[in-house]
């Protein structure tokens, strides 16, 4: 079984996200009949743009519907697909920054709505990030059944709350996908010491597709490095820069030997962790 990341560089555009996202869905590499999991980066079809924007393409009669255009892509493929996110209407005049996973018949098997928002101060060009002047934060885990394993859906900010990895695994996680727009400069800092982390933590392999260099003209820059991480912590597979596939076969073999090898979860002395409701502005 292979799992596939597509590392993009999206724009405000969802047409021409759609177009290169399908372009590449045309030339993946597989083998005929070989089960296939696709993730996209977080934003993979509407990167950046204002509040208006988001709820716009969030809204039923946009010009586009984003999450029937990304079901037909699992449909037309045949594969497994996690569609990095897509605004969804949240009814307070925000929307949710969501993570659908689809079958290979674009049917959605679960989402989850991205919990941590990126409210911060970076030294770019951007410089402030405030996700919930757009965005609310979600209430729930979501870990989805799939010929792959058992998928926790995770979406980038989330990456440094390693409660919620452990979260994860003790719903049954044995991989976890980071859909990702992580800043370059946090990206070049922290996006791999993060990610060996949390896979090490986790016992799972972690599939963090990432977006990658500089959108809309240049106003904000991702570091890219998209990364398939096994359950010991090796780069079992990355793309530093530009665009295009990193792909590896998945062992779940491996998953349990680590796990046996070394029971952490029947060590750990530490109660579980439990989601808090989120305070709502």
């Amino acid at each position: 079984m292979q799992v596939s990341l597509l590392q993009c560089q999206s724009s405000r555009k969802p047409d021409e996200n759609l177009a290169f996202i399908q372009q590449q869905l045309e030339q993946l590499p597989r083998q005929a009949g070989e089960p296939q999991l696709v993730v996209l980066p977080e934003c993979a079809l509407l990167f950046g743009g204002h509040e208006g924007e988001q709820l716009a393409w969030s809204a039923t009669d946009a010009p586009l519907n984003l999450t029937e255009a990304l079901a037909a892509l699992a449909r037309q493929y045949q594969v497994y697909l996690v569609g990095g996110t897509v605004p969804a209407a949240s009814g307070d005049g925000r929307v949710y920054s969501r993570s659908i996973l689809f079958d290979d018949q674009g049917g959605i098997v679960g989402s989850y709505d991205k919990l941590h928002l990126f409210d911060v101060d970076v030294s770019d060009n951007t410089g402030s990030y405030r996700e919930s002047d757009t965005f609310c934060g979600g209430d729930h885990l979501s870990v989805l059944p799939t010929p792959f394993g058992q998928l926790g859906l995770t979406v980038c900010y989330d990456l440094r709350f390693a409660d919620l990895f452990r979260a994860l695994r003790l719903q049954g996680a044995e991989l976890i996908v980071v859909p990702a727009a992580f800043t370059k400069v946090t990206g070049a800092a922290h996006w791999e010491v993060l990610l060996r982390a949390r896979a090490i933590e986790s016992q799972c392999y972690i599939l963090a597709a990432g977006q990658w260099g500089a959108h809309n003209q240049g106003g904000r820059e991702t570091w890219g490095q998209s990364m398939i991480i096994d359950p010991w912590g090796r780069i079992v597979a990355q793309q530093a820069s530009g665009i295009g596939w990193v792909q590896a076969p998945i062992d779940l073999s491996l998953v349990a030997k680590v796990r046996q090898d070394m029971p952490v979860c029947q060590h750990n002395r530490f109660a579980a962790p439990q989601l808090q409701p989120l305070q709502r502005k």
